[in-house]
């Protein structure tokens, strides 16, 4: 089951399950489409990783299937990501 993580582990917004802007990786590391677009480059910082749109969970599922509540962030922050 889809972990649905409530934030962006780069700026910390709020990304309900019905927001069309989270994106995850394989690891189902979250951040939000303006972090993936302006300082993470399209490539995960934990993995290295591309992001796909996170999937939003019908309504009517998540009384039975909730969302997490652990919030996940960056301790050492979320910089541009460095070339290889």
């Amino acid at each position: 089951m889809l972990e649905l993580r409530p934030n962006c582990e780069c700026c910390d917004k709020d990304l309900p399950p019905e927001a069309t802007d989270a994106l995850i990786c394989t690891f189902e590391c979250t951040f939000c489409a303006d972090c993936v677009d302006n300082v993470l480059g399209g490539v995960c910082p934990n993995c290295g990783g591309n992001f796909a749109p996170r999937p939003i969970r019908p309504a009517a599922k998540l009384a039975k299937y909730p969302p997490s509540t652990r919030r996940v962030l960056k301790a050492e922050g979320c910089g541009p990501r460095k070339a290889a």
